[in-house]
């Protein structure tokens, strides 16, 4: 089972934030029907996200920030509570996770473990996410985080239980922050 595409065409619609191109191509279903397509693709770049545990406290470090998609689709004040993350830019997906964690949450984290990759919108995002984790302790707490440039973050540090009902009743509803709460669920990192 496999398609492909044919004569496809690419129109820059904008550029202004990241890029986003509508493109016009045709489909070659599997049996062989050709069927004209349109998509409009947003391209921001990859990136790379690291649930920051502590197996003794059985704690994890989050971040509460301001997303404005979320406040367009609903969410009253804009906050979203989530895992540590930024896009790559010239990083790789370690060094990217590294750096967030130490400008968003203070802390230098030791060894980082690569979990998993994931498309996380692949309908119309371009965008591959890198999941990581590593354990964090206060002696690796470097200065209180908060972001930098135009960020304004709070760090928040929460019994892991809790961010599973958290995850139940809607108050953390961002997707990365869930796969990687559930993983650690599924690991027993906090039993």
């Amino acid at each position: 089972m496999s398609s492909k595409i044919e004569n496809v065409q690419k129109q820059l619609l904008s550029d202004n934030w990241y890029v986003l191109h509508k493109y016009t191509y045709d489909l070659i279903k599997n049996n062989g029907e050709r069927q004209p397509q349109v998509r409009e693709v947003y391209d921001r770049g990859n990136g790379a996200t690291i649930l920051l545990y502590n197996r003794h406290k059985k704690t994890v470090l989050l971040i509460n920030q301001f997303r404005m998609p979320t406040y367009v689709n609903g969410n009253a004040t804009g906050m979203l509570l989530e895992t540590c993350a930024g896009l790559l830019d010239d990083d790789s997906p370690e060094e990217c996770v590294r750096k967030e964690a130490i400008e968003e949450t203070g802390y230098v984290v030791g060894p980082v473990q690569k979990l998993f990759e994931a498309y996380m919108s692949p309908g119309s995002v371009t965008e591959i996410v890198h999941f990581f984790a590593a354990e964090y302790d206060e002696s690796q707490r470097a200065y209180s985080g908060g972001g930098v440039d135009d960020e304004d973050i709070e760090v928040v540090e929460l019994p892991f239980t809790q961010t599973l009902e958290m995850i139940k009743d809607g108050r953390i509803k961002d997707g990365k922050t869930i796969m990687l709460l559930q993983y650690a669920q599924t690991q027993g990192w906090m039993a």
